[in-house]
């Protein structure tokens, strides 16, 4: 049996020393395993496959288990800045490494590439090896990132079917009350992080906006606002390739006949430079209204 084999029968990512014993291993065949990379030992005693996604790595570590966006991230939830692996501890964890090399103690300066995360746990029977459980991963989410990109990854969470709205309803209860405002702005149809975020920017602005809304002739579109402005999020990764370049242009065009406006702001306009995004949105409209006639 190899040793993908032996953590799949596990349903194992991270297996400790003991486990592997009592499964059949024997501790000449780990450390060769290791010399010869056929596995990876993080931390001592620990032991993961080649190829495991370096966050997990970087957690087990340091000794602890990813958490937070980084636990969401793996998930395929959207998170702001998964770029930095966020680590939750347990209090009485002891003996912590670097992120990037277990010889090393983790003083203040080797933290400088994760974020630490010790608030006590809300479920314990979701935790597994490698990462913190949903729940638990969703309200660090919450605490940690600023609230429009926390909305977009509870949006992502929602959409994704990870948890229900009465059960994020559930779990604000548990949270510091200033984050209940929050629950009123999700909206699980959004697709991506930046439809969130485009959502909260154009309500910002007190306009109205219509999401996933079929346009005939055109099909589906992210939002219209103020009836008449199509606005989509365009991401390198739902827009890269020219035929979907054309497609998309092809697609304003039908727009446009109907008499819609189309926008389309790159995913680095909208988290960065919100502002501009929001007076290109303005002044679309103003003109609109400025320059609109009346077909019979």
């Amino acid at each position: 049996m190899t040793w993908t084999e032996v953590f799949d029968q596990l349903d194992l990512i991270v297996a400790d020393r003991r486990t592997l014993l009592s499964s059949g291993a024997t501790g000449a065949g780990l450390t060769n395993a290791v010399q010869v990379g056929f596995l990876v030992r993080p931390r001592r005693d620990h032991y993961v496959l080649p190829g495991t996604p370096t966050a997990i790595i970087q957690a087990v570590r340091v000794g602890g288990r990813l958490s937070c966006v980084s636990a969401l991230h793996l998930l395929g939830v959207f998170a702001m800045d998964a770029s930095v692996p966020h680590i939750h501890l347990q209090r009485s964890a002891s003996r912590l490494r670097s992120p990037h090399s277990r010889l090393i103690t983790l003083t203040e300066s080797a933290r400088a590439d994760s974020v630490l995360h010790w608030w006590p746990l809300l479920d314990d029977g979701e935790v597994l090896e490698h990462r913190v459980g949903i729940r638990d991963a969703v309200a660090e989410a919450i605490r940690c990132q600023q609230p429009w990109h926390a909305v977009a990854t509870l949006d992502s969470v929602l959409n994704r079917g990870l948890l229900s709205l009465d059960e994020l309803s559930a779990l604000f209860r548990q949270l510091p009350e200033v984050h209940v405002p929050m629950l009123g702005q999700l909206d699980g149809r959004a697709e991506a992080g930046q439809e969130s975020i485009l959502r909260l920017l154009v309500r910002q602005l007190g306009l109205h906006c219509e999401l996933q809304v079929e346009v005939s002739g055109v099909g589906r579109v992210d939002m219209i606002v103020e009836g008449i402005l199509i606005l989509e999020a365009d991401s390198r990764l739902a827009h890269d390739g020219w035929e979907r370049h054309v497609r998309d242009r092809n697609r304003d065009i039908d727009s446009a006949r109907q008499g819609y406006m189309s926008l389309r702001p790159a995913y680095q306009r909208t988290m960065f430079d919100p502002t501009a995004v929001q007076e290109a949105v303005l002044a679309l409209l103003a003109a609109w209204n400025h320059h609109r006639v009346h077909v019979p």
